[in-house]
């Protein structure tokens, strides 16, 4: 018995060995799960469930795969991947959460998200992030020509790496405060997520009681997964 959970793969035609590397995920560890949980950011960028790209039906065909064989797979979405909508989620058979979830895993409650609400010291990048969260500009975006939603996209991904250059990695750390206010408005001792690519497991106390947040690797030059069993929380990192 096991529940896995992966975030940050970013995953583009300019990186074949991650991809490969999902696809031996897929096939091996993640069909020996109870389910699949992946934290937001599996695509390095995603601007329409319209989008013909080749690499997006591969991946739908491959997590389809994964849920035909009897294996549930959940996403939360990302900062890159946010528009990933109801077309792509049926074409792979996830089912979507909201950005917060708290999970029963085995007698453990556990709160997952992609994590980068929690980065709330980052405040230029979370007033960006509430502006692209509004329906009403998601649904103009969307309705745009394929090719200048490309445009846009690209230069978003240009203006982001300019402004994280001059961030300090405190700022685009989480605050721990944000962190307590979350597991303690869940009531929960137990928090998984992505987004800041420092892998690690956090003891703190919330709820007035030991307290564990862990936080998953990006799949740069390995993977990284979460294992939860009855027994243990896991931190796993793996060659692609």
């Amino acid at each position: 018995m096991a529940t896995l959970f992966i975030a940050d793969l970013h995953l583009c035609t300019e990186e074949p060995a991650i991809t490969a590397g999902f696809l031996r995920f897929l096939a091996d560890d993640a069909r020996k799960a109870d389910a699949l949980y992946i934290l937001g950011d599996l695509f390095e960028a995603w601007i329409g469930d319209d989008d013909p790209n080749p690499l997006h039906r591969e991946m739908a065909a491959a997590i389809k795969a994964l849920t035909d064989s009897g294996v549930p797979c959940f996403f939360i979405h990302g900062n890159r991947d946010f528009l990933i909508g109801k077309r792509f989620a049926h074409e792979s058979g996830m089912t979507l959460l909201p950005q917060e979830k708290v999970l029963n895993l085995y007698g453990r409650n556990v709160l997952i998200m992609h994590g980068d609400t929690l980065c709330t010291d980052d405040t230029g990048y979370q007033a960006f992030r509430a502006k692209v969260h509004q329906p009403w500009l998601q649904k103009l975006f969307l309705s745009l020509p394929l090719f200048i939603r490309q445009r846009i996209a690209a230069k978003m991904r240009a203006g982001s790496k300019a402004a994280n250059s001059s961030k300090s990695l405190e700022i685009m750390d989480v605050n721990p405060q944000a962190v307590i206010n979350e597991m303690e408005k869940h009531q929960v001792q137990w928090l998984i997520h992505g987004h800041t690519h420092r892998p690690a497991v956090h003891e703190l106390t919330a709820n007035a009681q030991p307290a564990f947040r862990v936080v998953l690797g990006a799949w740069h030059t390995e993977g990284s997964m979460i294992k939860v069993t009855p027994d243990d929380v896991e931190l796993i990192a793996f060659p692609f």
